[in-house]
């Protein structure tokens, strides 16, 4: 278990030590929103203002089994940018049918990751924008319940909980440079 740990974390050699770091902090700068998230609406503890109501989650799709499903889908989608640094991000891994052990095409990671990182880094430079305007992305006041507030220690919480994901977009740009660099170079 070790070793397979090790294996998915190791940084190729060239990788700057910058990098590292960098590809490291991304799951983090996810993980304290998914905590929150599921602390206030799959445990229902009082951290949060206000119903989370149920957005556009189906009916038969219980809000609470949708966040978690959320914080671990959003987990892994930010794990993605180890493989920036890793030797996984380089050769397919063995349990890849057809590709094992072939080389990673350097356009093959840093399409996705380079669109990844304009999206995330528009979404969440915008639902900041707004938020501090005191409107949701339509242009609409927030209602006074709305969980990101500066009122109380709840809206205080849930706003260092969703702050460090303005970094996500950025940290993934930087990284997708830098894999661009290495990769190209090294061909």
């Amino acid at each position: 278990m070790r070793a397979t740990w090790m294996a998915a974390h190791l940084a190729v050699p060239g990788v700057p030590r910058w990098a590292r770091i960098a590809a490291y902090a991304v799951p983090f700068t996810v993980l304290p929103a998914s905590l929150w998230r599921i602390a206030a609406v799959t445990f229902h503890l009082p951290i949060s203002h206000g119903d989370p109501g149920r957005g556009e989650v189906p009916a038969w799709l219980p809000m609470e089994v949708y966040v978690v499903l959320l914080s671990v889908f959003s987990e892994v989608v930010a794990f993605a940018a180890v493989g920036l640094i890793a030797g996984w991000g380089e050769v397919f891994p063995r349990w890849v049918p057809w590709l094992r052990g072939r080389r990673v095409p350097p356009p093959a990671a840093v399409v996705p990751a380079a669109l990844g990182a304009g999206v995330l880094t528009y979404m969440w430079t915008l639902v900041a924008f707004y938020v501090v305007r005191g409107q949701d992305v339509d242009g609409r006041t927030l209602a006074a319940d709305f969980p990101l507030n500066v009122h109380d220690w709840k809206g205080l919480l849930a706003i260092a909980a969703y702050a460090p994901l303005l970094l996500w977009g950025p940290l993934m740009a930087a990284l997708t440079v830098a894999y661009w660099r290495r990769r190209v170079r090294r061909a």
